[in-house]
């Protein structure tokens, strides 16, 4: 009689999940990009922080793990460190009100139907003055990232520093409310930055535009033995076998998570597939739950429909489940640039993106990848994509390199240290 072999949904266990994270590797040294970009670049980058030695920056951002932006800050400090730009980084604290209305600031900056009250503008403003009485600003340079420590800034009486507003979402549609609350903190930096030409608004300071980056030898990005890959995706229940479709995000509604779900599910009609959503939250979101729940009634008991809650320090696992992916889709709703686009486009992916926000720098539709504006459109181009293999795979491999030419960690260092030159006059 022959013995009945299961599929890897069938064995799924629930998934692994760790409560302590591991010890964070070393960071990588500037000469180990060399390999990658070239060792001209890399000299680019040491000749243009040579007249900045010693001088001293800070990066204030609302979050130290989970996020694009405490990802980024992780490298981008060690690295101008090393060439010697004392770079410091503090992380705002807040409570849960707090958080619950920058969520929703972060939400109505990005369209959503939203009312200003009043008691929502003096918790915001009551928490920014308790972490400015609580931070020191001795450096030459200050950089705020995103809204949630906005109103940080001092007046030029109680500060020599030059300061820089990083803005991380897409501001192409805000609320009025919330933006009219914001402005006029904005408008007293010396500088504004932002992640798209869309995003800039009209403001009486200088506007740059840096694109967000990754390190292509952080665990999330670098290349990967098989037998890890494997590993990883055994520990998950995700079948190698079968075309694997994979969304990589928070729990968040502009993520459309449950849009994913409905594509999916559309998509497999005509195709045998499988779909993987994994994410999981951070400190500065509180909705992260409630959207969870949501994905997985949509979900129901679909076994081809494999949900996964990580915490924050599983970049290998992410990096693993990406690179045995056969597409990755980010369909987002707003998305101020789209950081797993970026990662699915360096591991050479075929990725669809929604064409919103800084999703449409990246994927360049039909050449670096495909661009959709619906769900059904979405459905569409996973069936198309995982019929057309040699498409696919030629859209994977001009997605790598216009991630290496233009959203690389040493890329985004050298807009820093070109805005450190102009901001400081050297």
């Amino acid at each position: 009689m022959a013995e009945t072999v299961s599929r890897p949904s069938e064995r799924r266990k629930a998934a692994r999940t760790w409560e302590v994270p591991p010890a964070p590797a070393p960071p990588p040294h500037l000469a180990d990009y060399a390999a990658i970009v070239g060792q001209a670049s890399i000299d680019e980058l040491q000749y243009l922080a040579r007249d900045l030695k010693h001088r001293t920056v800070k990066m204030v951002n609302s979050t130290a793990v989970g996020g694009g932006v405490a990802e980024m800050l992780n490298r981008l400090v060690p690295l101008l460190t090393e060439l010697q730009v004392e770079t410091h980084w503090d992380v705002i604290t807040g409570g849960n009100d707090f958080f619950e209305v920058t969520k929703a600031f972060h939400n109505a900056l990005h369209g959503a139907p939203y009312e200003l009250t009043r008691q929502a503008r003096e918790i915001f403003l009551m928490y920014n003055e308790q972490n400015r009485e609580r931070m020191q600003f001795n450096e030459d340079v200050v950089v705020i990232h995103d809204p949630q420590p906005a109103a940080l800034i001092l007046p030029p009486e109680k500060s020599a520093a030059r300061w820089v507003w990083r803005c991380h979402i897409d501001l192409s549609n805000p609320n009025p409310q919330v933006w009219g609350l914001l402005r006029p903190f904005i408008e007293r930096y010396h500088a504004a930055i932002f992640s798209s030409q869309s995003f800039a608004r009209q403001l009486p300071i200088p506007q740059y535009l840096f694109y967000p980056c990754i390190d292509p030898l952080s665990e999330k990005n670098k290349p990967l033995e098989e037998s890890t890959v494997q590993r990883v995706c055994d520990d998950f229940g995700v079948d190698r076998s079968r075309p694997i479709v994979t969304q990589v995000s928070r729990f968040d509604r502009l993520k459309d998570p449950v849009g994913v779900v409905q594509a999916f599910k559309l998509a497999r009609k005509y195709v045998d597939c499988q779909l993987v959503l994994a994410g999981g939250g951070a400190s500065d979101d509180p909705e992260g739950a409630i959207v969870l729940q949501e994905v997985r009634e949509v979900a129901g008991n679909d076994p081809d429909i494999i949900i996964l809650d990580l915490p924050p320090w599983c970049a290998l696992e992410i990096n693993a489940l990406q690179q045995a992916s056969t597409i990755v889709v980010q369909k987002s709703l707003r998305e101020g640039f789209g950081l797993t686009v970026t990662e699915a486009l360096w591991k050479g992916k075929p990725t669809i993106g929604g064409a919103v926000g800084g999703i449409p720098n990246q994927i360049i539709h039909q050449l670096t990848g495909a661009l959709v504006h619906s769900i059904e459109g979405c459905a569409y181009q996973i069936r198309y994509l995982l019929t057309h293999p040699e498409f696919a795979a030629r859209l994977g491999k001009n997605g790598h390199e216009h991630v290496k030419e233009n959203f690389l960690m040493t890329t985004n260092v050298r807009r820093w240290l070109l805005l450190l030159r102009i901001l400081l006059k050297v």
